[in-house]
Parts: C-alpha cells; sequence; structure tokens
C-alpha cells in the first residue's frame, strides 16, 4: 500500500512580486547606466594667484595671472615695447585699496581697479582704470584711466621665471609695490596716511565713556610716530596703572621719556624694568634684560 505524500505549496504574495520586481529593475537600471565621467582639470598656463597684504590699517588685495618665461623673451618680445599690456596673464589684474594711498607721489582714492602698463626699455607707463571686469584689455578705454604715471624698471641679476607682483619693504605708513619678470624689476612707491587715519580713530576710542582704552597700543603708535609725546607718556602710565608689574611696558615707558629728552627719567623707567625682568623666568627676561641694558648703555 503506497501512502500519498502531500505536495509543498507555494505561496507568492503580491507584495513579495512588487518587490522581487523592484530589486531586479534596481539591478538593471544600475547596469545599464553609465558611470558618470570623472572631473578633469588640467595645468593652467598662467595659474591665478591673489595677494592680500595690509599696510599699516590699509587693506591690499591684488588679484592676477602668473604666465612663465618657458625659454621665451619677454619683454621686447611676448610683451612688445611701447604697447599696452594687461600686466599678467587672462583677465586684467585687479587690485584694491581699502583706503586712499598714493603711487609715486600720485593719489588715488580706495577702491577696486585695473591695472594696466606700457613697458619701455627706459621707462614704464603704469595705468589704473576703472575695474571693467574684463578678459584681457579688450574693453580698454582712456577715457576710464584713473591714473597714469612714470616708473623706472631696474635690471635683476637672477631671472624670474613666473611674473610676479608683490609688495616688499613694509611700514607702517608705505610699501614697494613691484612687477617682476625676466630679469626686469619695476619698483612702485606706496604709500598711506596711516596716521591721519588712525589717530582720529584712537581719539574717539579715548574719548568713549565705556570700553576698554588701547592705552598701551596707542602709546607706542604715537611714539613711533612722533606724535604728542606727553599724551603718549601718559597713557603709558595709564597702562602701567593697570598693570604696576608689566615690566615690558616700563621699558617702554623708558623709551617714551628717552624721546621727549627726559634722561633722567628714561634711565629711572630703564633701571626698574631690568631689575623686574631679571625675576622673571622665560624668553621675557631674555628679550627684555638685554633690552633694558642696551637703553641703559645708550643713555649713558
Amino acid at each position: 500500500m503506497t501512502l500519498a505524500l502531500p505536495r509543498p505549496t507555494l505561496r507568492i504574495t503580491a507584495a513579495a512580486l512588487l518587490g522581487l520586481a523592484a530589486a531586479v529593475g534596481t539591478a538593471f537600471s544600475q547596469a545599464a547606466t553609465p558611470a558618470p565621467a570623472p572631473k578633469l582639470e588640467f595645468p593652467a598656463a598662467s595659474p591665478a594667484a591673489t595677494l592680500q597684504l595690509r599696510v599699516g590699517v590699509t587693506d591690499i588685495e591684488i588679484d592676477y595671472s602668473r604666465p612663465s618665461m618657458r625659454g621665451r623673451t619677454i619683454f621686447g618680445g611676448l610683451v612688445p615695447y611701447d604697447q599696452r599690456w594687461r600686466t599678467g596673464a587672462n583677465s586684467a589684474t585687479r587690485i584694491s585699496f581699502s583706503t586712499p594711498v598714493s603711487l609715486n607721489g600720485n593719489p588715488v582714492p580706495a577702491g577696486t581697479y585695473e591695472l594696466f602698463s606700457i613697458p619701455g626699455r627706459t621707462e614704464w607707463t603704469i595705468i589704473v582704470h576703472k575695474n571693467m571686469s574684463q578678459w584681457g584689455d579688450y574693453q580698454y578705454d582712456a577715457a576710464n584711466d584713473v591714473l597714469r604715471f612714470k616708473a623706472k624698471p631696474t635690471t635683476m641679476a637672477t631671472p624670474t621665471e613666473t611674473f610676479a607682483i608683490g609688495l616688499s619693504e613694509l611700514r607702517d605708513a608705505s610699501a614697494t609695490l613691484y612687477l617682476a619678470w625676466e630679469t626686469t624689476r619695476v619698483p612702485i612707491k606706496l604709500e598711506v596716511d596711516t596716521v591721519g587715519i588712525l589717530k582720529p580713530r584712537i581719539e574717539a576710542a579715548m574719548a568713549a565713556p565705556s570700553g576698554k582704552k588701547p592705552y598701551a597700543q596707542a602709546a607706542m603708535f604715537y611714539y613711533e610716530n612722533n606724535i604728542e609725546l606727553p599724551t603718549a607718556l601718559r597713557w603709558m602710565n595709564a597702562a602701567l596703572a593697570e598693570n604696576p608689574k608689566a615690566f615690558w611696558l616700563t621699558y617702554r615707558k623708558g623709551l617714551i621719556l628717552s624721546k621727549m629728552g627726559d634722561k633722567k627719567g628714561a634711565l629711572e623707567a630703564a633701571r626698574q624694568s631690568l631689575a623686574m625682568a631679571s625675576e622673571a623666568k622665560g624668553s621675557m627676561k631674555d628679550e627684555y634684560v638685554p633690552l633694558n641694558e642696551a637703553l641703559i648703555a645708550s643713555l649713558n
């Protein structure tokens, strides 16, 4: 006698069928959709550069592109003499000043400008032009010149492969703006009225009814710029009243008194600072002991 076994029953729900179809569809879609092409970036022949520096309290920004010599003759060749040049490559070079400045003694208001030039064998013309955000110099219009002035090129002993614009010889109220490429360097004297800008701000801060006063910083600014030395001394004394053990401020009080011609008072301040610095530890002692000794020696 043969027993009949029950047949297994396969039950597939509608939800399962839909899930299976979705999975198959997704797999097919992934297989059928090509991967996106990789993003390509190629080396720039004249890389873009941005220079940001502060001269005194004036912010200066220069945006330009930097071509290289690559074995070529630059001035009198790639860049012809006596023809207008974008002073770089690609877009016109832009220069911004946060306050008024002067370039080789010529005033320039605060703002953003394009910087063109006309190279010459013995003299360059520098053109400060209204900002047009232009490519090259194709939209140049002399009517939009803000300023034209002359600059004298110098010859460098070592060639500069890649064109550079920079600021050197930085001081509180001046710097040298320069263009350099091949063996040519064109220096431009840049000046700012740091005292005229900052002095009213200091006076306003000191006259304010509240808020911490920058006594020490203001005193040294007046000292370094030979402004109202008695006021500088008064502010340094106020700083010391807030921090009597600050021997580094006592040293600076000695500097102010020395510049005022008060030799006795300067010696007293320097000796007091030296005594406190000698009892200090670390780098402050290492710095201020010789500084005070030098000040005392200069007064004896």
